[in-house]
Formats: structure tokens, C-alpha cells, sequence
């Protein structure tokens, strides 16, 4: 979670890594998921500190434009940094989920709770990838090093880590690890 200017700065650099963006003044204008990611630390940053409110209000609307417009639902202090959002399309996070450093997510994600169960949310550790179509939902818990196949189902736990779940519902398929599928821009070890 930003709780200081530095760990703003540190996420910043973080998901810019992650997603591959360059400094280049063409991509802080024209790519609209990398200026959603700022907008939405910008957001974390300022609620987290108790910066500026009129910022703050400002800031939120923008976000939420960005949001409709990429169909992103995606809620401040989920994501650890390095987070690298694939490309826009519907993405659904419940506020209650909890992801650690270097997550990538595709389109058409769905992390959410039970029904009946509003606040039991997927805990999820660091090291994620997230396939196109993945939905997680309940009060599961999944280790560091996880890559999730397209489609997959995940209802239970993979506490484990360092394995690769797939199918519906979710089981492992392979022992191979999330290494390779993207970039970390945020090194946990």
C-alpha cells in the first residue's frame, strides 16, 4: 500500500517497468492503460496520505472516466506494485481482494467474492499472472509464482505456489511457475 511520496514513486517505476512503457512523452499522452495505472496510484497516493481533497475529488473523477471508457472496475489498494494490465477490457476486482507485487491481468478477468459473502476475497501472493478469462472468487488464498490458464475457474486454495492452475474448476496442470510470462518491475527477494 502507498503510505509516503517514495513508495508512490516505487510503484510508478514498478508497473511502468511491468507494463514496458517507455518515458517517451507519446506514451504518458496517448496510452490509456498506462494513464489509467497513474491516475489510479496518483489516487492511492493522495486518499492514503491525506493529500490534497480538491486534488483528490479531481483525481477520482478522472479515474473513473478512464475506468467507463477502458472497462476497467478496479478499486485502489488491491494491487501490490508492478502491476501491468494487459490492454483495455473488462477487468472486475472486489475492493476486498488483496494482490501482492508484479501481477499481470488480462481482459475479461473477474476477481470477486462468493455469493452471499461480500467481504470473503481472494488473497493473492506475489508473482501473478492472471490468464484472459480468469475468474477467482471466494475467500481463497493463492501463493507467490502462480499462473492461471484462460478461463480457469479458481474456487479453492493453491496455497503452494510456483505452479500453473488451469481448467474448470482450477487444478494444477503443470509445475511450472509464473517465471517468463512477464516482466517484474518490482523485485520482492
Amino acid at each position: 500500500m502507498i503510505e509516503s511520496y517514495n513508495d508512490y514513486l516505487v510503484y510508478l517505476e514498478s508497473d511502468r517497468v511491468s507494463l514496458g512503457r517507455t518515458k517517451a512523452l507519446r506514451t504518458l499522452i496517448f496510452d490509456d492503460v498506462w494513464k489509467f495505472q497513474r491516475l489510479l496510484r496518483k489516487y492511492e497516493f493522495l486518499n492514503n496520505c491525506k493529500k490534497n481533497p480538491v486534488l483528490k475529488f479531481i483525481t477520482s473523477i478522472r479515474l473513473r472516466k478512464l475506468e467507463s471508457k477502458l472497462g476497467f472496475s478496479i478499486p485502489p489498494n488491491v494491487f501490490g506494485p508492478g502491476l501491468a494490465i494487459a490492454h483495455a477490457g473488462t477487468i472486475v476486482v472486489n475492493p476486498n481482494t488483496s494482490v501482492g507485487a508484479n501481477c499481470r491481468i488480462h481482459v475479461c478477468v473477474n476477481i470477486g467474492t462468493q455469493a452471499g459473502k461480500g467481504d470473503e476475497a481472494p488473497t493473492i501472493g506475489d508473482n501473478c499472472y492472471i490468464g484472459p478469462g480468469a475468474k477467482l472468487f471466494g475467500a481463497i488464498k493463492l501463493g507467490d509464482n502462480i499462473a492461471i490458464g484462460a478461463n480457469a475457474v479458481v474456487n479453492k486454495s493453491f496455497t503452494k505456489g510456483n505452479i500453473t492452475i488451469g481448467g474448470i474448476p482450477a487444478k494444477e496442470i503443470s509445475q511450472k511457475s509464473s517465471d517468463g510470462l512477464f516482466v517484474k518491475g518490482f523485485h520482492t527477494e
